[in-house]
């Protein structure tokens, strides 16, 4: 019996020339190793204009490998490229494998120097995996759902139009909170307390504790204060008939969807977690200072656990 081939998705934003060269990178390495690199149709075509000859040895998703046959995705970009790559494998086993090629990347694991060891322990399956909870998001309109989606990071519900303002009520377990004008509302995961829901103010949540997070954008209100609840909560915003121009719902800053007055956002729990691959084990605290540059200079705490 022939053993099964390994399929390895391969995620880039192929419109940037280091993010091709990168990509052209790793499929040389994966070919040469046995494996199958797998990528959509049309970063497939950009990589086969530079590199003709790996044309017959990359495969096509959804069309000659189906999403439940990848065995792990390797993502080479910023944050935005692999939230696009979690949409690819979405309710599949496959992790993702984040190999950072932007700027801040909280979600990559490695950086762009360390490109061909991370392949290598792609290939030897020396990676250990984390899932990370996501949020299902659910519009209604007059009882009615019009619109289901899903996030990773958070949900956004934001004004459609710069000079208007939103007008909301904001309610969890199903009971009103307050109502004010603002620009938005961000309903947020632990993994997203570093994204979208960071620049507005709301607190840093490490990724191991199961809890969301609801965060108003510039409230005009004397309690709009960011809000964190239990992971079986659930939170909900509407946007109020009396609110002047439209508003828009964001999911992961991707797949935009037009609200109406009247309009609910209910985000829950999802039951599908994102999983995510990891070379290292370092506590999310040395992420934090290394990502954001932080000063710890002088300090003189213990080397091992207190």
């Amino acid at each position: 019996m022939s053993e099964k081939p390994r399929n390895i998705l391969v995620v880039a934003h192929t419109g940037r020339d280091d993010s091709l060269e990168a990509a052209v990178t790793v499929c040389e390495q994966l070919i040469a190793a046995g494996a199958v690199p797998v990528l959509d149709r049309g970063e497939r075509d950009d990589i086969r204009a530079v590199a003709p000859g790996l044309n017959g040895a990359l495969a096509i998703l959804d069309e000659t490998v189906a999403p439940g046959d990848l065995e792990l995705a390797i993502v080479l970009g910023g944050d935005g490229t692999i939230l696009r790559a979690a949409e690819l494998v979405r309710g599949c086993s496959a992790p993702l494998l984040g190999i950072n090629l932007g700027h801040v990347g909280f979600l990559a694991e490695s950086e762009r120097d360390d490109l061909g060891e991370a392949v290598r322990r792609v290939l030897a399956r020396d990676y250990h995996v984390e899932e990370r909870m996501t949020i299902s998001v659910r519009v209604k309109v007059d009882d009615e759902v019009v619109y289901e989606t899903w996030a990773l990071n958070e949900a956004t519900v934001e004004k459609a139009s710069r000079e208007r303002m939103l007008e909301v009520v904001i309610e969890v377990d199903g009971r009103p909170l307050s109502s004010f004008g603002c620009d938005g509302v961000v309903m947020s995961t632990p993994t997203g307390s570093t994204a979208y829901s960071f620049s507005a103010g709301g607190p840093v949540v490490w990724p191991t504790l199961d809890a969301m997070l609801l965060v108003p954008l510039s409230a005009h209100a004397l309690f709009a204060r960011p809000l964190v609840v239990a992971p079986d909560s659930s939170l909900a915003v509407e946007v109020l008939a009396r609110t002047n121009g439209s508003a828009v719902l964001w999911a992961d800053g991707r797949r935009p969807f037009d609200l109406p007055a009247g309009a609910r956002v209910i985000v829950r729990r999802s039951s599908v977690p994102v999983r995510l691959a990891r070379l290292h084990s370092g506590p999310f605290t040395d992420r934090l200072v290394k990502k954001f540059d932080l000063p710890v200079h002088g300090w003189r705490g213990p080397v091992g656990r207190e």
